[in-house]
């Protein structure tokens, strides 16, 4: 229910607190020699079909699909982050690393469009715009993020190519925001329950309206989910036809960042070429530093991207139905829906 604050802490695995996230046995994984031979095989095997066209049933994994079911269930029912490493990533081409995280990515969820051409596997990368392109979007940019999360039940990165500095990955547990929010403000909290409004991003344009109304913190069938792109919201603030934040709205607002940028709640990573992190948006929050990169094109950072709609998914508040199109837990959900083609008289 919109506006209902539990007065109890959460329990469960997802909540961690900094760089103790380090020390459990749910968040990193290594491949192993025989596991990448493995994927070169299956990779193979695909060669000249077209990456996306590729489902789990023509990308046979042996061993490691059972492996990556354990992900599937760690991404749900534990720390809600995952670490995948061990990777040669100088044995591969970039297309190779592509149909390789296509394979992972695939044995774990279904990818959804990240863009209004349909785009499932994306680039971020810095891609020049002015800051007032309307192109412009966060991951085609080489500034700094604020934490957030995205329309999808896990993302995933795999890195191709690192900045020549910055460019690390802070992730914190929205479960540990609660009950700290909880502790301290539960009159902030209770405002988080309700709707924000959120204006769409000029690329996103192929809904039926260009905002929508979705909760920081919802329950529904006693499952938590927590969801926040600010700049969205702040947008919506600034909207002549939108309502404006209340000074409450606000205050709530800069204390989950606040809280978020705590080092003893965050912990920080930064992925090396062939490193893959998968993360379940709806109990946590992460962001992006700026990073300096290198002048040659061809060293450019570079980290491809999927949204992941999870077989395994919790059920939704239906305030996410606009945004995601379902909310019944394991449903197909998620993605930036196609634009309509305009019509002409």
């Amino acid at each position: 229910m919109v506006g209902a604050v539990s007065n109890l802490l959460l329990k469960h695995p997802g909540i961690w607190r900094g760089e103790e996230l380090w020390r459990r046995d749910d968040c990193e994984v290594w491949f192993t020699d025989d596991e990448v031979m493995r994927l070169e095989e299956a990779i193979t095997a695909s060669d000249g079909q077209p990456v996306d066209a590729l489902g789990k049933e023509d990308l046979l994994l042996g061993e490691l699909a059972v492996r990556l079911a354990a992900v599937q269930q760690q991404l749900e029912e534990g720390a809600g982050f995952v670490w995948v490493r061990g990777l040669p990533v100088d044995r591969f081409s970039e297309d190779q690393l592509r149909r390789i995280f296509w394979a992972v990515a695939v044995h774990l969820g279904t990818p959804v469009s990240q863009s209004a051409a349909g785009e499932r596997i994306f680039s971020v990368a810095d891609a020049g715009y002015a800051t007032e392109d309307a192109r412009t979007r966060g991951p085609n940019t080489s500034r700094k993020l604020s934490f957030h999360t995205d329309r999808c039940d896990v993302i995933g990165f795999c890195c191709h190519r690192q900045a020549k500095s910055g460019g690390e990955n802070t992730v914190v547990s929205s479960m540990a925001l609660y009950n700290e929010i909880l502790g301290r403000r539960p009159d902030l909290l209770a405002e988080l329950c309700e709707p924000f409004y959120y204006l769409r991003h000029t690329v996103d344009g192929g809904n039926d309206r260009p905002w929508c109304r979705q909760p920081v913190f919802s329950f529904c069938e006693g499952q938590f989910a927590a969801s926040l792109l600010r700049v969205l919201i702040n947008r919506a603030h600034a909207h002549p036809d939108l309502p404006d934040l209340t000074s409450g709205q606000v205050e709530a607002l800069n204390l989950v960042e606040e809280l978020a940028e705590n080092p003893a709640l965050h912990a920080t990573f930064r992925q090396e070429p062939g490193d893959m992190v998968f993360l379940n948006n709806w109990v946590t929050l992460h962001r992006r530093s700026a990073f300096e990169d290198w002048p040659e094109q061809d060293r450019r950072r570079h980290i491809l991207r999927v949204w992941l709609s999870m077989p395994n998914s919790r059920p939704l508040n239906p305030l996410f139905l606009d945004n995601y199109g379902s909310v019944e837990a394991g449903a197909l959900r998620g993605g930036m829906k196609p634009k309509k083609p305009e019509t002409t008289l």
